[in-house]
């Protein structure tokens, strides 16, 4: 039961807003004709999310009433999400840089993960549709002292107590998207695993044995070890997807340099690959996470960046831009 967190957002969120987690105002729907007598009868920015599993390509960020119409029509009367897709979750759009915040929870005992952020979209600058991620870094500054402590009281602990009161003993990764808005933190999204591409940066960081940490988790014994310790430097990841993504991916292009791109300190972990006749081919829409440390954001993000130059992957593209506003900020 614990798998309805990630796989019924309806469900998820009817819970959540009985345990007073902050989040946007919305309301799901299954027939377009009512969904698009909402749209119409808002003034404000909409986001559109298919309820069930998207790859995280489920939501549709919407500037007006028109692309908010065009994204309910797609999913509730197309069957772009397909089964994904037969209810919608309509709300508004919140503004404010986005955090991922990680934790493991043993059923009774929090212990909070460090903060990353995500880059969501497909265009640098943070533009174009959604995707499952194309990059992230960790540790973020946006992830306060005080702001973790906000996320702590009002997301995680009555999240804990509403699947307390549910009768869901939940022992494992709680994953929530949180964006960082005027009134405070809110919750965007919130899943039951490692996030990707959050997970690959954190294991870079991290200097405790995860499975020793999993094992705790599992057996409820976190309240008898220490918080979960991490590397001072940053991490930060490039995905490299296949040509297509977030749309359909163009599958079988030959990678090359996997070896030539670790040579630089990095680490490249595979994700959408396989092999055929011998030769490593793209499998999937996010083929690759790159992934390197460094002294600060913008040391990190260069020796990402040379290790993704140093593949071969002509049917392949990433961002650029992974850490964009912090390196601005580093740099003045």
């Amino acid at each position: 039961s614990a798998c309805k967190l990630e796989w019924d957002k309806a469900w998820c969120k009817q819970v959540l807003r009985s345990a007073g987690v902050p989040m946007a105002e919305g309301r799901p729907f299954t027939q377009l004709d009512a969904a698009l007598n909402y749209i119409n009868s808002r003034e404000d920015p909409l986001v559109i999310k298919a309820a069930g599993l998207c790859a995280g390509k489920g939501v549709t960020v919407c500037a007006n009433k028109e692309e908010a119409i065009a994204a309910a029509t797609a999913a509730l009367e197309k069957k772009s999400h397909g089964a994904a897709g037969e209810t919608i979750v309509i709300e508004e759009r919140l503004h404010g840089q986005e955090i991922s915040v990680l934790a493991l929870v043993d059923g009774k005992t929090i212990w909070m993960l460090d903060a990353c952020q995500d880059h969501k979209q497909v265009g640098e600058g943070d533009t174009g549709p959604n995707t499952g991620g194309m990059g992230a870094y960790s540790p973020t500054p946006l992830a306060t002292n005080e702001v973790l402590r906000m996320i702590e009281r009002d997301v995680l602990v009555p999240t804990l107590d509403a699947l307390r009161r549910e009768e869901i003993d939940f022992r494992g990764v709680l994953f929530a998207g949180i964006i960082l808005t005027h009134g405070g933190p809110k919750v965007l999204e919130l899943n039951c695993r490692f996030g990707d591409p959050e997970c690959q940066v954190l294991m870079l960081r991290l200097e405790d044995d995860l499975l020793d940490l999993m094992l705790a988790t599992e057996a409820g014994e976190l309240a008898n070890r220490d918080a979960p310790r991490f590397g001072a430097e940053t991490a930060l990841t490039v995905v490299m997807a296949a040509r297509g993504y977030p749309g359909t991916p163009q599958t079988g292009g030959v990678i090359n340099g996997l070896d030539a791109a670790e040579e630089t300190g990095a680490q490249v972990f595979q994700a959408g690959t396989k092999m055929d006749g011998g030769q490593l081919v793209a499998a999937g829409g996010r083929v690759l996470t790159v992934t390197a440390t460094g002294a600060t954001v913008t040391e990190a993000q260069a020796a990402a960046y040379r290790a993704v130059d140093a593949i071969d992957f002509p049917t392949g593209f990433a961002r650029r831009d992974i850490g964009w506003r912090e390196v601005a900020r580093e740099q003045g």
